[in-house]
């Protein structure tokens, strides 16, 4: 059970504590953060609403044990990765019932978020060995005018100290993204999680404390933004920021300054479906990509761009489908369970009103109990309605019939968002005609958006990001390359 047994220590009473210098806190406000249940909208859990000292005095210590873990051995940070890993996996139960109460994911998909972020921090170990084991070795006549004096050696050193921002859809696994391949680079981590998922997070952080890393290398500090979350982005300690979420991230990009930034802001991923599809292949896929977690992800299908001649036949099979998805509380597995927040579904429910009022076709009746929302296709949507271009972030998915695959094109291209996209055809060609011209940082063939697996490239365009994720990208982007040049006073040719 969550805040039981190994995890008794960071429970203190009824309000889990903060993680900073290797030890659980209480914050000297007296101030809690209370998480809402998303199923009941009561008060489920209560975290530590930390101060800004609290926050200076976690970075001092961040800094400082950067210093020593900068000079520990690659094989041996390796290995305490692989070790939290066995642990987080070990403990998947009780950190996916924290999910399921406080971010309502289905408790089958909560189980498998900590199962694959700890196969995340496992890769991600083996992957910096091979990635941090390697220089360059550079000679100078390789460059017009230049005898051989001068050999080049470079290599990969840490950043410093990062600050990891995750959101409420994934707060382990896209947690663990930013943590495990900081700290195989030789960084020090300050997470802030979300609100709703901050108690899972501090339970995936007690596992890495379990392993034994030194103090003050991983640090979790929680709060209310409104108090501690421009101190943190702006901080003068922080060396790198990798921030997922929606659009606070183009306001961090603004005050960050100069330091490396990872982000990832969410998208309006478009389906774009061609006279020649597989339709029963594409009518999964959309259920699958439009509905899994209510809609509440990032690459999730948000607006499916058909061809007129299969829009009907196409129509028919996504309700069909639809009409099939359970409904309910994630404790039983539901398909649709309830969104994040009443905040949510109300700006969903908004979403489906301004497309009722202009015209749109309901596939299935609208209903919404509290926070749950019954799955809706919107058939007939034009660009004039705002779910046309808004991240519902929610089961809600708009259907535009198009005239010609340049319509479609256009429409993917007039988003400010530019995450992700996917082409469903049996033409490999238009297939990657199409890909090339779509303005998104990755487009799927013959399949709905995904992140995974977590080695791939992730990266977005326009409003959607900066920077590129994945285990390498992120272990990449978390160091710079430092350079020594040796001297010689002679020219100097091997075997020569």
């Amino acid at each position: 059970m969550a805040g039981t047994g190994i995890f008794s220590e960071i429970l203190d009473g009824d309000v889990y504590k903060y993680y900073a210098d290797g030890e659980w806190k209480k914050s000297s406000s007296s101030k809690t953060v209370a998480i809402i249940n998303p199923t009941t909208r009561k008060t489920q859990y209560k975290v530590q609403a930390c101060t800004q000292e609290e926050v200076n005095k976690t970075m001092e210590t961040a800094k400082t044990a950067q210093k020593s873990w900068a000079k520990t051995p690659l094989w041996k940070r390796a290995e305490l990765l692989h070790k939290a890993a066995a642990i987080l996996k070990e403990h998947k139960a009780s950190i996916a019932e924290c999910l399921v109460k406080e971010i309502a994911k289905p408790a089958k998909d909560a189980v498998t978020e900590v199962v694959r972020s700890g196969d995340l921090v496992s890769y991600c170990a083996e992957e910096g060995v091979r990635i941090l084991g390697e220089g360059k070795f550079l000679v100078s006549d390789s460059f017009p005018g230049n005898e051989r004096t001068k050999y080049c050696l470079t290599s990969k050193i840490p950043l410093g100290v990062i600050l990891a921002i995750p959101p409420f859809n994934y707060p382990v696994n896209l947690a663990v993204s930013k943590i495990a391949p900081a700290l195989i680079a030789g960084n020090s981590l300050v997470l802030k999680p979300p609100t709703q998922g901050a108690v899972a997070a501090l339970h995936m952080v007690h596992c890495f404390h379990l392993a034994g890393f030194p103090k003050g290398l991983i640090s979790c500090v929680t709060g209310k933004g409104s108090e501690i979350g421009d101190f943190l982005t702006m901080h003068p300690a922080i060396n790198c920021i990798s921030f997922t979420g929606g659009d606070t991230g183009i306001s961090i990009s603004k005050k960050a300054g100069m330091i490396p930034l990872q982000m990832e802001l969410g998208g309006k991923d478009a389906c774009i479906v061609l006279e020649d599809a597989d339709l029963d292949l594409v009518a999964a896929n959309i259920i699958k990509g439009g509905f899994s977690y209510s809609g509440q992800r990032c690459t999730a299908v948000k607006v499916v761009l058909v061809m007129e001649s299969v829009a009907d036949a196409l129509v028919e099979k996504v309700k069909a489908k639809v009409a099939k998805l359970t409904v309910g509380p994630p404790e039983n597995n539901c398909d649709i369970t309830p969104v994040v927040s009443e905040s949510s579904a109300n700006f969903i429910e908004g979403l489906v009103m301004d497309a009722k009022q202009k015209g749109a076709t309901f596939c299935q009746e609208y209903r919404r109990e509290g926070n749950l929302i019954w799955p809706l296709l919107l058939d007939n949507v034009r660009p004039d309605m705002r779910i046309a271009w808004e991240e519902p972030f929610g089961p809600v998915l708009p259907v535009i019939r198009i005239g010609s695959v340049e319509e479609g094109i256009h429409h993917c291209n007039a988003s400010n968002f530019g995450l992700q996209g996917c082409v469903f055809t049996k033409d490999i060609n238009k297939a990657v005609l199409i890909s090339d011209a779509m303005e998104t940082g990755t487009v799927q063939i013959n399949s709905a958006p995904a992140r995974g697996p977590d080695h791939f490239p992730f990266q977005g365009f326009k409003d959607s990001g900066i920077g590129s994720q994945g285990v390498t990208n992120s272990i990449n982007m978390m160091t710079k390359v430092k350079t020594t040049v040796i001297n010689l006073p002679t020219p100097s040719y091997t075997m020569g």
